[in-house]
Protein backbone atom coordinates (compact mmCIF):
# COMPACT_ATOMS: atom_id res chain seq x y z
CA UNK A 1 0.00 0.00 0.00
CA UNK A 2 1.15 3.26 -1.06
CA UNK A 3 1.03 5.55 1.81
CA UNK A 4 0.51 9.55 1.19
CA UNK A 5 -0.04 12.57 3.68
CA UNK A 6 -2.78 15.69 3.08
CA UNK A 7 -3.04 18.31 5.71
CA UNK A 8 -6.18 19.64 5.32
CA UNK A 9 -8.54 22.99 6.46
CA UNK A 10 -12.00 22.29 7.95
CA UNK A 11 -13.18 25.75 7.67
CA UNK A 12 -14.54 28.02 10.72
CA UNK A 13 -17.27 25.56 12.16
CA UNK A 14 -19.68 25.18 9.84
CA UNK A 15 -19.79 21.34 7.46
CA UNK A 16 -21.16 23.30 4.59
CA UNK A 17 -17.83 25.49 4.62
CA UNK A 18 -15.61 22.49 3.85
CA UNK A 19 -14.48 22.30 0.23
CA UNK A 20 -15.09 19.03 -1.70
CA UNK A 21 -11.97 18.42 -1.75
CA UNK A 22 -11.30 17.92 1.43
CA UNK A 23 -14.42 15.85 2.21
CA UNK A 24 -12.88 13.44 -0.47
CA UNK A 25 -9.66 13.48 1.22
CA UNK A 26 -11.22 12.14 4.42
CA UNK A 27 -13.23 9.66 2.65
CA UNK A 28 -10.39 8.43 1.06
CA UNK A 29 -8.11 8.34 4.65
CA UNK A 30 -7.07 5.51 7.12
CA UNK A 31 -6.12 7.87 9.37
CA UNK A 32 -6.98 11.20 10.82
CA UNK A 33 -4.56 13.31 13.19
CA UNK A 34 -5.20 16.66 14.48
CA UNK A 35 -5.77 18.71 18.13
CA UNK A 36 -8.55 16.58 19.76
CA UNK A 37 -11.58 18.87 18.98
CA UNK A 38 -10.86 19.28 15.34
CA UNK A 39 -10.08 15.30 15.16
CA UNK A 40 -13.98 14.91 17.11
CA UNK A 41 -15.41 17.33 13.88
CA UNK A 42 -14.61 14.11 11.63
CA UNK A 43 -17.07 11.08 11.48
CA UNK A 44 -15.91 7.72 13.01
CA UNK A 45 -16.45 5.28 10.08
CA UNK A 46 -14.94 1.39 9.86
CA UNK A 47 -11.48 1.77 8.38
CA UNK A 48 -10.30 5.07 9.69
CA UNK A 49 -8.60 5.93 12.73
CA UNK A 50 -8.39 8.52 14.98
CA UNK A 51 -5.27 9.92 16.30
CA UNK A 52 -6.68 13.00 18.68
CA UNK A 53 -3.50 14.95 20.78
CA UNK A 54 -3.27 18.03 23.02
CA UNK A 55 -2.80 21.41 21.60
CA UNK A 56 1.08 22.11 22.30
CA UNK A 57 1.68 18.69 20.57
CA UNK A 58 2.04 20.00 16.84
CA UNK A 59 5.81 18.62 15.89
CA UNK A 60 5.13 15.78 17.78
CA UNK A 61 1.90 15.31 15.68
CA UNK A 62 3.32 16.12 12.71
CA UNK A 63 5.77 13.59 13.52
CA UNK A 64 3.03 11.00 14.16
CA UNK A 65 1.53 12.05 10.92
CA UNK A 66 4.76 11.54 8.56
CA UNK A 67 5.82 8.05 9.98
CA UNK A 68 2.38 6.73 9.16
CA UNK A 69 2.90 7.71 5.71
CA UNK A 70 5.75 6.37 5.76
CA UNK A 71 4.58 3.01 6.68
CA UNK A 72 2.20 3.08 3.77
CA UNK A 73 -1.10 4.41 5.62
CA UNK A 74 -3.08 7.63 3.70
CA UNK A 75 -2.90 10.13 6.35
CA UNK A 76 -5.10 13.32 6.75
CA UNK A 77 -3.57 15.89 8.91
CA UNK A 78 -6.70 18.39 10.47
CA UNK A 79 -6.92 21.67 11.06
CA UNK A 80 -9.40 24.44 11.95
CA UNK A 81 -10.13 27.24 8.77
CA UNK A 82 -6.77 26.97 6.54
CA UNK A 83 -4.30 24.40 7.65
CA UNK A 84 -1.58 27.22 6.02
CA UNK A 85 -2.59 30.03 8.30
CA UNK A 86 -1.52 29.48 12.23
CA UNK A 87 -2.18 25.87 11.84
CA UNK A 88 -0.58 22.51 11.18
CA UNK A 89 0.82 22.94 7.69
CA UNK A 90 4.00 25.26 8.80
CA UNK A 91 4.45 22.34 11.97
CA UNK A 92 4.41 19.07 9.37
CA UNK A 93 7.39 21.15 7.23
CA UNK A 94 8.92 21.84 10.63
CA UNK A 95 9.13 18.45 11.50
CA UNK A 96 9.85 17.11 7.73
CA UNK A 97 12.82 19.77 7.48
CA UNK A 98 14.50 18.08 10.28
CA UNK A 99 13.57 15.01 10.62
CA UNK A 100 13.92 11.33 8.76
CA UNK A 101 15.12 12.08 5.84
CA UNK A 102 12.39 9.12 3.63
CA UNK A 103 9.52 11.37 4.79
CA UNK A 104 10.97 13.77 2.09
CA UNK A 105 9.41 11.10 -0.15
CA UNK A 106 6.23 10.86 0.53
CA UNK A 107 3.61 12.26 -1.66
CA UNK A 108 2.64 15.19 0.81
CA UNK A 109 -0.67 17.74 -0.28
CA UNK A 110 -2.03 20.78 1.64
CA UNK A 111 -5.39 21.08 0.88
CA UNK A 112 -6.68 24.51 1.68
CA UNK A 113 -9.72 25.89 3.60
CA UNK A 114 -11.53 28.72 4.34
CA UNK A 115 -9.90 30.60 7.40
CA UNK A 116 -11.77 32.35 10.65
CA UNK A 117 -9.88 35.53 9.01
CA UNK A 118 -12.48 35.54 5.65
CA UNK A 119 -15.28 34.10 6.97
CA UNK A 120 -15.40 36.25 10.19
CA UNK A 121 -14.87 39.08 7.29
CA UNK A 122 -17.93 37.90 5.25
CA UNK A 123 -20.17 37.73 8.15
CA UNK A 124 -19.96 41.39 8.61
CA UNK A 125 -19.52 42.74 4.91
CA UNK A 126 -16.20 43.55 3.68
CA UNK A 127 -13.47 44.71 6.26
CA UNK A 128 -10.43 43.37 4.33
CA UNK A 129 -11.19 44.88 1.04
CA UNK A 130 -8.04 46.81 1.10
CA UNK A 131 -4.76 45.87 2.04
CA UNK A 132 -4.80 44.28 5.56
CA UNK A 133 -2.45 42.27 7.55
CA UNK A 134 -3.12 39.08 9.58
CA UNK A 135 -1.34 38.37 13.18
CA UNK A 136 -1.51 35.51 15.76
CA UNK A 137 -1.78 37.63 19.19
CA UNK A 138 -0.22 34.64 20.55
CA UNK A 139 3.31 34.85 22.58
CA UNK A 140 3.44 30.98 22.69
CA UNK A 141 5.65 30.81 20.17
CA UNK A 142 7.62 34.33 19.83
CA UNK A 143 8.10 37.42 22.10
CA UNK A 144 5.51 39.96 23.26
CA UNK A 145 8.11 42.68 22.27
CA UNK A 146 7.70 41.32 18.80
CA UNK A 147 3.88 41.39 18.74
CA UNK A 148 3.91 45.23 20.35
CA UNK A 149 6.62 46.02 17.17
CA UNK A 150 4.25 44.18 14.52
CA UNK A 151 1.05 46.15 16.03
CA UNK A 152 2.22 49.75 15.96
CA UNK A 153 3.70 49.00 12.39
CA UNK A 154 0.68 47.82 10.84
CA UNK A 155 -1.27 50.71 12.66
CA UNK A 156 1.47 53.38 10.97
CA UNK A 157 0.73 51.73 7.66
CA UNK A 158 -2.54 52.41 8.42
CA UNK A 159 -3.90 48.08 7.31
CA UNK A 160 -6.83 46.86 8.29
CA UNK A 161 -5.83 43.99 11.04
CA UNK A 162 -7.15 40.29 11.58
CA UNK A 163 -6.20 38.96 14.88
CA UNK A 164 -6.01 35.32 15.92
CA UNK A 165 -5.88 34.04 19.26
CA UNK A 166 -6.53 37.40 20.83
CA UNK A 167 -7.34 36.39 24.70
CA UNK A 168 -7.43 33.07 26.70
CA UNK A 169 -6.88 32.37 30.47
CA UNK A 170 -3.72 32.05 30.98
CA UNK A 171 -2.93 35.13 29.37
CA UNK A 172 -5.73 37.81 29.56
CA UNK A 173 -3.48 40.47 29.43
CA UNK A 174 -2.30 40.42 26.31
CA UNK A 175 -4.92 41.76 24.37
CA UNK A 176 -5.62 44.43 26.97
CA UNK A 177 -1.99 46.13 25.50
CA UNK A 178 -3.09 45.20 22.39
CA UNK A 179 -6.17 47.27 22.68
CA UNK A 180 -3.95 50.27 24.86
CA UNK A 181 -1.76 49.94 21.94
CA UNK A 182 -4.60 50.28 18.95
CA UNK A 183 -6.10 53.33 20.87
CA UNK A 184 -2.83 54.92 21.14
CA UNK A 185 -1.73 54.51 17.64
CA UNK A 186 -5.24 54.32 15.49
CA UNK A 187 -7.72 56.73 17.94
CA UNK A 188 -10.77 55.66 20.10
CA UNK A 189 -13.25 55.89 17.05
CA UNK A 190 -11.42 53.28 14.94
CA UNK A 191 -14.15 50.41 13.97
CA UNK A 192 -13.45 46.84 15.57
CA UNK A 193 -15.43 44.14 15.22
CA UNK A 194 -15.34 40.93 17.16
CA UNK A 195 -16.40 37.82 15.51
CA UNK A 196 -16.80 34.82 17.40
CA UNK A 197 -17.33 30.89 16.27
CA UNK A 198 -18.48 32.04 12.86
CA UNK A 199 -20.75 29.85 10.96
CA UNK A 200 -21.45 27.50 14.38
CA UNK A 201 -24.71 28.17 16.46
CA UNK A 202 -22.90 29.45 18.84
CA UNK A 203 -21.92 32.70 16.58
CA UNK A 204 -22.20 36.11 17.87
CA UNK A 205 -20.81 39.20 15.91
CA UNK A 206 -20.53 42.50 17.55
CA UNK A 207 -18.96 45.92 15.65
CA UNK A 208 -18.24 48.75 18.01
CA UNK A 209 -14.98 50.60 17.84
CA UNK A 210 -11.61 50.94 19.86
CA UNK A 211 -13.05 53.31 22.64
CA UNK A 212 -15.85 51.20 23.56
CA UNK A 213 -14.11 47.95 23.07
CA UNK A 214 -13.23 46.02 26.83
CA UNK A 215 -10.79 42.92 26.72
CA UNK A 216 -14.12 40.62 27.98
CA UNK A 217 -15.25 41.11 24.32
CA UNK A 218 -12.99 38.22 23.16
CA UNK A 219 -11.98 34.85 24.01
CA UNK A 220 -9.88 31.69 22.07
CA UNK A 221 -12.92 31.60 19.59
CA UNK A 222 -13.19 35.54 18.96
CA UNK A 223 -11.50 36.49 15.74
CA UNK A 224 -10.47 40.11 16.41
CA UNK A 225 -11.09 42.95 12.69
CA UNK A 226 -9.58 46.26 13.66
CA UNK A 227 -10.61 48.51 10.54
CA UNK A 228 -7.76 51.01 8.68
CA UNK A 229 -8.65 54.89 8.11
CA UNK A 230 -11.02 53.92 5.32
CA UNK A 231 -12.85 51.37 6.77
CA UNK A 232 -16.32 52.54 6.76
CA UNK A 233 -19.98 51.43 8.48
CA UNK A 234 -23.15 51.50 6.57
CA UNK A 235 -26.31 51.89 8.96
CA UNK A 236 -29.13 50.52 7.92
CA UNK A 237 -32.21 48.00 9.40
CA UNK A 238 -30.85 44.91 11.38
CA UNK A 239 -27.17 44.33 11.47
CA UNK A 240 -25.03 46.88 9.87
CA UNK A 241 -22.53 46.05 6.92
CA UNK A 242 -18.72 47.33 7.33
CA UNK A 243 -16.21 47.52 4.44
CA UNK A 244 -12.79 49.03 3.71
CA UNK A 245 -13.02 50.62 -0.32
CA UNK A 246 -10.73 49.10 -2.60
CA UNK A 247 -8.89 52.44 -3.02
CA UNK A 248 -7.20 54.69 -0.76
CA UNK A 249 -6.29 58.50 -0.49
Amino acid sequence: MSGWLKIVGLGPGSEAMITPEVTAALLDATDVVGYVPYVNRVAPRAGLVRHGSDNREEIRRAEQALQLALEGHRVVVVSSGDPGVFAMAAAVFEALEVGDAQWCTLDIQVLPGISAMLAASASVGAPLGHDFCCINLSDNLKPWALIEKRLRLAAEADFAMAFYNPRSKARPAGFERTLDILREACGPDRLIIFARAVSTPEESIRVTTLGEATPDMADMRTLVIVGSQQTRLIERAGAPLVYTPRSAD
